[in-house]
């Protein structure tokens, strides 16, 4: 995938979908959330950042997973959060 530059996303061998429709640490305490994300290390779907609890972001700063994908219908993209690198697919 071109990524210009992003070895994180060149490297990608295969991409992470969601499994459900939902945010696994919103559901878990009862929140909601904007926009979804897949993480492409570990396959958690988490909310974005113009969600209230930020859980992707949040959980690619704990777990030093790099990139995301776009878990919502119609969207296909990626993006690295430590080189703020984006790609479509």
């Amino acid at each position: 995938m071109s990524s210009g530059g992003c070895s994180h996303i060149e490297h990608l061998e295969k991409l992470l979908t969601s499994k459900a429709y939902e945010c696994e640490a919103c559901v878990k305490i009862g929140a909601e959330w904007v926009h979804l994300r897949t993480c492409q290390t570990c396959g958690v779907t988490l909310c974005c950042d113009s969600s209230p609890n930020r859980h992707a972001s949040k959980h690619a700063r704990a777990v030093s997973h790099p990139v995301i994908a776009s878990a919502e219908p119609g969207e296909r993209w990626l993006y690295c959060f430590p080189d703020d690198a984006f790609a479509e697919y």
